[in-house]
């Protein structure tokens, strides 16, 4: 028996033996995902004990399958794709072993959703030049006290932690003297406000942090070296937005071919070209993500999820635009445009006037995509970096 094979069989026992001991049709929604993570079958990738078996990350999907046709239920990954996403493989890679046994096994489950405090009305697209402050606090050693304002964060509204990055020396250039901490949303100083957007609804919020006060135990990475921890978060954020295993079909492309096939009379030789084209672009980005997908399994995200993600949001726009164009008059109706907090963004349940106006976020949101043209042109192609008159220069000198 090969080792592959031998993998295979040692997960099917493991998922069995789960079952048996939780049968899902009795047990407990949480009491079983918890089981789950406790058997390491939550992230078989990870190290044991923390929700691994220390195996290749592609044999998720066939523990993920096995469970499925058991009927077991899943942590609702969309819920808390901040968290599962961004927020645990930075964790695992930075965190010390106290900080992964706090925090990751509820974070699998569901029991603690996450958002992220990175961009600021004034440090977006240039994360780097946030100014949002972390100083120790004289006295109580071990403890920082934040003051700042954050933006676009999703799930704020919901969280129960968020990874937060502060500048903590301003005194070197902005990209030295940066830390990484995990913020407790429920610090009496963090003040979550909804920012409603184009849709009507408000998904992000902004935040603001008056002397919240955060123990040194809650920071990721040494201090100052936030910027190469956000890093690995922020290419995590990119894989997550566009790298997922996908059918043919599936998304925007599907949404629109259906349109196509069932409405007939809507079809002209002008609209038939884009949809082709399009339908194209889509499953090149779709047999891509495979690719990426089988990079990850044997090593840490890079630059090909910023490239990855670029295309998805294009391709978002563009189908989405197409829809509309397509369902002509219909396209304009819009049935519901009110102030909701969404805890998830659904695509394809909506209709199309939500569509195309929710693509528009997609070029922004995860990393714009002109800095993400920036990153693929640098560190894919390697072409010369732009000019960076700031780059040694002192954040607090720096015009703003």
């Amino acid at each position: 028996m090969s080792e592959s094979a031998g993998q295979l069989a040692d997960l099917r026992g493991r998922v069995e033996a789960l079952l048996a001991a939780h049968d899902p049709a009795t047990s407990d929604r949480l009491d079983f995902l918890r089981a789950r993570f406790d058997a390491g079958l939550a992230w078989v990738h990870f190290p044991e004990g923390l929700g691994g078996l220390g195996l290749p990350r592609s044999l998720q999907g066939y523990v993920d399958e096995l469970l499925a046709r058991a009927g077991a239920p899943d942590n609702d990954p969309r819920r808390n794709g901040i968290g599962l996403g961004m927020a645990a493989p930075t964790i695992l890679t930075f965190g010390t072993d106290e900080q992964r046994r706090t925090f990751l096994r509820p974070l699998w489950t569901g029991e603690e959703v996450w958002c992220q405090l990175f961009s600021e009305p004034g440090a977006g697209s240039d994360l780097a030049a946030v100014g949002t402050r972390a100083v120790p606090d004289p006295h109580d050693p071990g403890t920082w006290v934040v003051n700042g304002q954050k933006v676009w964060t999703s799930s704020a509204h919901k969280a129960r932690w968020a990874i937060l990055v502060a500048r903590t020396d301003p005194g070197v250039p902005k990209h030295a003297g940066l830390t990484y901490f995990v913020c407790d949303m429920t610090d009496p100083g963090v003040d979550v406000r909804p920012l409603r957007q184009i849709t009507g609804e408000a998904e992000f919020n902004e935040v603001f942090l008056s002397d919240v006060r955060i123990p040194d135990a809650h920071r990721l990475g040494a201090v100052g070296e936030g910027w190469r921890v956000a890093n690995a978060t922020l290419m995590n954020e990119r894989v997550a937005i566009g790298g997922h295993a996908a059918p043919r079909e599936s998304g925007m492309a599907g949404v629109v071919a259906r349109t196509w096939r069932e409405r007939p009379e809507l079809r002209t030789p002008e609209l038939h070209d884009r949809l082709l084209s399009l339908w194209v672009e889509a499953e090149v980005a779709r047999l891509t993500g495979q690719r990426l997908r089988q990079k990850l399994a044997v090593g840490e995200p890079g630059p090909e999820g910023s490239a990855m993600k670029l295309t998805f949001a294009r391709l978002a726009q563009e189908l989405s635009g197409l829809e509309l164009e397509l369902l002509g008059e219909e396209g304009l109706r819009y049935d519901e445009w009110t102030m909701t907090r969404p805890d998830i963004v659904e695509f394809t349940g909506r209709d199309a006037g939500y569509r195309y106006l929710r693509a528009k976020g997609n070029s922004i949101e995860g990393g714009t995509s002109e800095i993400l043209r920036n990153i693929v042109a640098e560190r894919v192609l390697g072409l010369p970096s732009e000019p960076r008159v700031d780059k040694d220069i002192p954040w607090k000198d720096l015009p703003r």
